[in-house]
């Protein structure tokens, strides 16, 4: 597929498809007329690289450790990969990673006790804030 079509299909602006190519993070295949061509596993790689980014990853972290996190995805168990250059800049970022799942764990499960709450409740009228007057049917 051509950069428009994988750009499409991951929601991610063809510019920054040929930013994480100048970056080393995404390999794209060159036709014979010099346009870029990638195959069904680029859809999974941009959106790995995504998540990431997102997660709070550097491209110079993503590009150390994305060719591991591959092998071990293919392989199903851990690869020996090479020491990354900046070992505690990732331990900060794993660290963060799972400071926000936790966060992300216990707000999931206040609005599950909410919702369930909402649902087992009986309808009732609502209730209007203090100082605010509720319109009157005329």
């Amino acid at each position: 597929m051509k950069i428009g079509e994988l750009a499409e299909r991951t929601g991610v602006a063809p510019r920054l498809l040929r930013y994480y190519e100048e970056v080393g993070i995404l390999h794209p295949n060159r036709s014979s007329n010099g346009y870029r061509t990638y195959g069904e596993p680029a859809i999974d790689r941009v959106l790995q690289i995504r998540e990431l980014l997102e997660a709070g990853l550097t491209t110079d972290m993503i590009r150390e450790v994305l060719p591991c996190l591959g092998a071990a995805k293919e392989h199903g168990q851990p690869t020996v990969c090479p020491a990354p250059r900046d070992l505690e800049g990732l331990r900060r970022q794993l660290s963060s990673i799972e400071r926000r799942i936790d966060v992300l764990q216990r707000n999931r499960h206040a609005i599950k006790t909410y919702l369930s709450a909402c649902v087992d409740a009986p309808t009732a009228a609502p209730v209007a804030a203090e100082g605010v007057s509720s319109p009157v049917a005329e």
